[in-house]
């Protein structure tokens, strides 16, 4: 039985043999759909695990307004203000994909170059702003200790929480030393250690009657950290076995160390697609500039990267409000 299949040299049909074209859209435009709905699914089962996780550790999950409250070049408390600006970013690069398209309906070269060019700007700073949110919540905020029984210890002030350097000044007397390749055999296996040791946290704790220790575990009607009394803060200190700082896979200074796998995978993941967008854009961008779709005679792979652009966007709007929002 021979295959009913037509080939057209003249008008390039892409689909043959099969009636009319699904939905009007061309072959390229259907699988462009089809990848997209799999990594929705993707995205979709990525975030459910997050959600389950977070539904199972709420009692010691880290208050996100605690985490993301930094902002380039200043120093001070802004909780989610440069979250919220990316997410802006994000939200205004899809706009001036829109208008690409557009330009690319009515055969406007020029215009389709001057908003493919924004859009792959606003990418970048997007990723760029990524990548310092992954080094600053790498390096952490205030520091912390982790007790014998996998907890972890805060210390506030006043009511605020206060980082390890703004009462730790008396000397580490342990002699520790960080092995390296100049002084050591060990530096293959070591990790970097803590700037501070755990005495010498402890002692300077224990000389400042101000401090208290505040824990991991919320308090369910406040919705906030419960802070131990004086008492309770030096009997859950002397537990300490290690100082964090930071966040990395197996320790989070922020609370339940899972949050950062999640935020690590998740981010990073889609950071991922935006880079890839990113330089599918410049490749389109610069066939928009030799005049590739003008000799083509239609801007269709504008418009096909400009659906996983999109997709993009609206994949962030759920990653944003899962890890920053709820």
């Amino acid at each position: 039985m021979e295959a009913n299949i037509a080939v057209n040299s003249d008008k390039k049909e892409t689909w043959s043999g099969g009636g009319v074209k699904p939905f009007g859209a061309s072959y390229g435009k259907m699988m462009m759909w089809f990848f997209i709905l799999s990594d929705a699914l993707t995205f979709s089962g990525f975030l459910a695990a997050y959600g389950l996780t977070r539904f199972k550790f709420i009692d010691s999950w880290p208050i996100a307004d605690e985490v993301f409250t930094h902002i380039p070049f200043f120093h001070g408390n802004y909780p989610m203000i440069y979250v919220a600006f990316m997410t802006f970013i994000l939200i205004v690069s899809s706009v001036t994909m829109v208008l690409a398209v557009d330009a690319g309906h009515h055969m406007k070269q020029k215009k389709v170059a001057t908003y493919m060019f924004v859009t792959i700007v606003f990418g970048l700073i997007f990723v760029g702003s990524q990548a310092w949110e992954w080094k600053t919540f790498i390096n952490g905020s205030y520091g912390a200790v982790k007790t014998s029984d996998n907890h972890i210890l805060q210390f506030v002030k006043d009511g605020h929480q206060i980082a390890l350097a703004d009462f730790v000044h008396n000397e580490r007397v342990d002699g520790r030393e960080e092995h390296s390749r100049k002084n050591g055999l060990w530096f293959e296996s070591e990790g970097t250690i803590s700037q501070y040791s755990v005495g010498q946290v402890q002692r300077a704790f224990e000389s400042d009657p101000s401090l208290l220790i505040r824990t991991e575990r919320i308090n369910p009607e406040t919705k906030q950290k419960i802070i131990l009394s004086r008492e309770e803060s030096i009997a859950q200190l002397a537990k300490a076995t290690r100082v964090v700082e930071g966040a990395n896979l197996i320790e989070n200074e922020y609370g339940n160390p899972i949050f950062a796998d999640f935020f690590f995978f998740i981010t990073g993941f889609h950071g991922f697609h935006v880079f890839s967008g990113i330089v599918l854009n410049i490749i389109i961008f610069f066939n928009v500039v030799l005049g590739t779709y003008e000799k083509r005679g239609h801007y269709e792979m504008v418009e096909k990267v400009g659906l996983y652009w999109h997709f993009v966007d609206l994949v962030w709007v759920f990653v944003f409000t899962f890890f920053y929002l709820v």
